[in-house]
């Protein structure tokens, strides 16, 4: 039996789709630990530029499957526990591995993106998504609270009344509700192909200017303006000295330094 989660390689993009189309992509706990497996395969590729992260058939993904989940109390426990080297557990390094990448990662959603689903997509740096996709944070239906790292990725898309909003009531929200408040980024009728437009613009971009631009905002998106202030230089610095070493090697090269 293939893996839940198909990954594969084009270019200078990695296509990484969630693959139980039958189930609406319900997540299993093998599905996260193979998105982990995932993002690790593709930050050893030097040659990718871009992440195109989606989900196969109808939906992007129905959420957890809470009855295949709970199967097994015990490997939902051991993998409630965070590696304390790097402060998640595996519920949430199926998504905050995406943030880690220091490319960018571009969700295309259609149909459902419910509950862990969603945490997924809010884990991209971009989302597009079809105008029938439909949005909620769907952990009150079971008792819970978002827990796959939503609470700090809905903290810096949207505001706190809300993400309050959304995850006491559950609602599920459409497509251009989603945009209007901050949660998607654009509606499109095409969204892989809008993601692919995406990447090829900003691999047309430094790529270690892009993925200074992500590590930056990572870091510094809720800190002080003093801490970002240090952020920003520490960040600008490598990149001012990468160009200044580019610019004097072409300078020999055409013979203008002897």
């Amino acid at each position: 039996m293939g893996s839940p989660i198909a990954l594969r390689f084009d270019g200078d993009r990695a296509y990484v789709s969630l693959d139980r189309p039958d189930k609406h992509n319900g997540l299993t706990i093998e599905m996260l630990g193979d998105l982990v497996d995932a993002a690790r395969t593709v930050a050893k590729r030097k040659d990718v530029r871009a992440v195109i992260l989606s989900g196969n058939g109808p939906s992007f993904s129905s959420g957890l499957d809470v009855a295949k989940a709970t199967r097994d109390p015990l490997a939902a426990v051991r993998n409630f526990v965070p590696l304390p080297w790097r402060g998640t557990n595996t519920f949430q390094e199926a998504c905050w591995a995406w943030r880690r990448l220091e490319v960018p990662v571009i969700a295309a959603v259609r149909g459902r993106c419910f509950g862990g689903g969603l945490q997924i997509a809010l884990a991209a740096d971009v989302r597009f998504a079809t105008p029938d996709a439909e949005f909620s944070v769907m952990e009150a239906k079971h008792g819970l609270v978002p827990d796959m790292t939503g609470a700090a990725t809905l903290s810096r898309l949207i505001g706190i009344d809300k993400a309050l909003l959304l995850t006491m009531t559950a609602d599920v929200v459409d497509a251009a509700y989603a945009e209007r408040i901050g949660l998607v980024t654009e509606v499109t009728d095409d969204p892989i192909g809008a993601a692919e437009k995406l990447a090829e613009r900003i691999a047309s971009r430094s790529p270690h200017a892009v993925a200074g631009a992500k590590r930056l905002f990572e870091r510094s998106w809720h800190a002080s303006a003093r801490r970002t202030f240090g952020i920003e230089r520490a960040t600008q610095l490598p990149l001012i000295l990468r160009l200044a070493a580019n610019r004097d090697g072409r300078s020999h090269k055409e013979g203008f330094i002897s």
